[in-house]
């Protein structure tokens, strides 16, 4: 699975980011969200960012159909240990692109479990872990926690696309998102929402 690691020729001139995460296969859903795809499609994402939780190497088959796709370790990766890294850094289009999963180390991930168990979800707890892990970038992209952020503070853009894969229902549904580079320094980001499908046996039910 070495072949992942190297970024794509070209990445500094993409203007259309796919952003994915917590696909969760097998270990959730047997596979992709059968919007995902055609939503990647649709937006013309030019590079695809899964931010991991990705669980299978499928995944990224299936996504390189649609665009090249770079992507780091999540807390479930055991597959890609060895082959994927845990964050990774470019630029492009003049922006500072920073990527994890999010989650820290393994005391972070343990504190954050009991911390989510208490108090539930905070996204400031997050956004202190991902500036002082890999500071200095202009936009932070993770995953992890299964909420989509696509907020502005302190000049940094922190987006998380949400999960991928399925969500309960008093969740959000299942989503991927969109970054857009200006080419002058300047990008948007969009949270797109998927169908809430139904699943059985591991395997997406549609009616």
């Amino acid at each position: 699975m070495s072949e992942f690691v190297p970024l794509p020729e070209g990445l500094s001139t993409v203007r259309r980011l796919g952003v994915v995460a917590d696909t969760h296969i097998p270990d959730r859903v047997r596979g992709l969200h059968p919007d995902l795809l055609p939503g990647l499609s649709a937006a013309k994402v030019e590079t695809i960012l899964h931010v991991g939780d990705i669980c299978s190497m499928a995944v990224i088959k299936e996504l390189e159909q649609v665009a090249p796709v770079v992507a780091v370790r999540g807390n479930r990766d055991w597959a890609f240990a060895g082959a994927l890294p845990w964050a990774r850094s470019f630029t492009a289009g003049g922006i500072r692109i920073a990527m994890q999963h999010g989650m820290g180390n393994f005391w972070h991930y343990w504190f954050d479990k009991l911390k989510y168990a208490t108090v539930g979800y905070h996204f400031a707890r997050y956004k202190r872990l991902l500036l002082h892990s890999m500071p200095g970038h202009d936009v932070m992209v993770f995953g992890h926690t299964h909420h989509a952020v696509n907020l502005v503070e302190d000049g940094i853009l922190f987006f998380n696309p949400g999960s991928a894969a399925v969500t309960p229902a008093t969740w959000p549904a299942p989503s991927f998102g969109v970054l857009t580079l200006d080419g002058l320094g300047g990008v948007t980001g969009e949270i797109i929402s998927m169908r809430r499908i139904p699943f059985q046996a591991g395997n997406w039910v549609i009616e």
